[in-house]
């Protein structure tokens, strides 16, 4: 997977991954991670699916629905590149947390649905249910951030809602912010997502 590498300054905090939402690239989100944790090492990767021409983490069937076989395998596709980044940047694979915007947060709460290991915690900006009928692993005190808009045309706030519900039921700590604006990334969350970031990682 195309992505981007920036060592950052600070070796204790986790390793930044970033998720951009429909037509982003890997370096889309970087100013939103220099806002939410200076000093963080930034791996910025890019979708491997194109959709009229816009990279994106996995295909849609329409508006909202998901090509769940896809999904599936892309999730497990992700999880394998972080892997082996990792190793190639020497960087602690356990110690990753995502920032994921849309697209990017659909697949980053895909991981925690696959794998309890896959992050050590997340900020999920508007994120939808990945898939339903499956366990959750176990997730026990993972520290997740979600933030979400009451007015959100494409993520409706009963969807944002029930994947808040799965991961507290898996485990997680969950922490919701709520706008109120539609899909657009608000300055008030991605500060509320600091202050999350820096009470659960800056120790």
């Amino acid at each position: 997977m195309k992505h981007t590498f920036i060592q950052g300054s600070d070796s204790k905090l986790p390793t930044l991954l970033l998720l951009h939402g429909t037509g982003g690239n890997e370096e889309d989100l970087i100013p939103l991670a220099n806002m939410i944790a200076p000093g963080a090492s930034i791996l910025g990767v890019k979708g491997n699916v194109l959709e009229n021409g816009m990279p994106r983490f996995f295909r849609r069937l329409a508006e909202g629905v998901f090509d769940e076989e896809d999904l599936v395998f892309r999730t497990k596709e992700l999880h394998e590149t972080i892997t082996e980044l990792a190793s190639q940047y020497n960087f602690d694979r356990d110690h990753i947390v995502a920032i994921g915007y849309s697209n990017g947060a659909n697949i980053a709460a895909s991981l925690f649905y696959h794998y309890s290991n896959a992050l050590a915690g997340a900020l999920l900006f508007h994120a939808m249910v990945p898939l339903r009928g499956i366990e959750l692993p176990n997730l026990t005190a993972t520290p997740i951030f979600i933030g979400a808009g009451k007015r959100d045309p494409l993520t409706p706030a009963v969807e944002t809602k029930e994947l808040s519900n799965e991961l507290q039921k898996a485990g997680a700590e969950v922490t919701e912010f709520w706008t109120e604006g539609g899909h657009e990334l608000r300055r008030d969350e991605v500060e509320q997502g600091k202050i999350w970031f820096d009470r659960s990682f800056r120790k």
